[in-house]
């Protein structure tokens, strides 16, 4: 006995049609959201002047020291920065390290000021900096 039905033509592309529109269907709302950026986000940018802004080896113990930090649960997303090679009048470029953090909100980033690894890390590294500027803002 045959138990495989025999399909026409029109009636296979017809259900290939189907199935091919439900899974893209399907797939829109997953289209949709890799569009979206989420929403919440807390970002915390910090720049160093160092203290001795010629002196890669001091420069080499900040970059250290912010690795560190990158252990710490809050943050979600971190990254170690110096001046781009660009030129033009409003860029500054007179930071040695840059230090941008994302996290999922102002309440994390409260977490991350508080941690004693951060607390350590201004403790042992903040000799190596003459000034600090912190822009922090949240995404809309």
């Amino acid at each position: 006995m045959n138990y495989m039905k025999k399909l026409s033509r029109r009636s296979f592309l017809g259900n290939s049609t189907s199935l091919s529109l439900a899974g893209f269907f399907g797939l829109m709302p997953a289209l949709d959201r890799s569009n979206q950026k989420p929403k919440g986000d807390f970002v915390h940018h910090v720049y160093f002047w160092m203290k001795n802004p010629d002196s890669a080896e001091d420069k080499a113990k900040l970059i250290e020291g912010l690795k560190t930090l990158k252990g710490i649960k809050a943050i979600k997303l971190a990254r170690i920065g110096v001046p781009a090679n660009t030129n033009r009048d409003v860029i500054e470029r007179g930071y040695g390290v840059s230090w941008l953090l994302f996290f999922d909100n102002l309440e994390e980033q409260e977490v991350y000021q508080k941690h004693p690894v951060h607390l350590k890390f201004v403790e042992n590294y903040s000799h190596l900096w003459e000034k600090v500027i912190v822009y922090d803002s949240v995404d809309v």
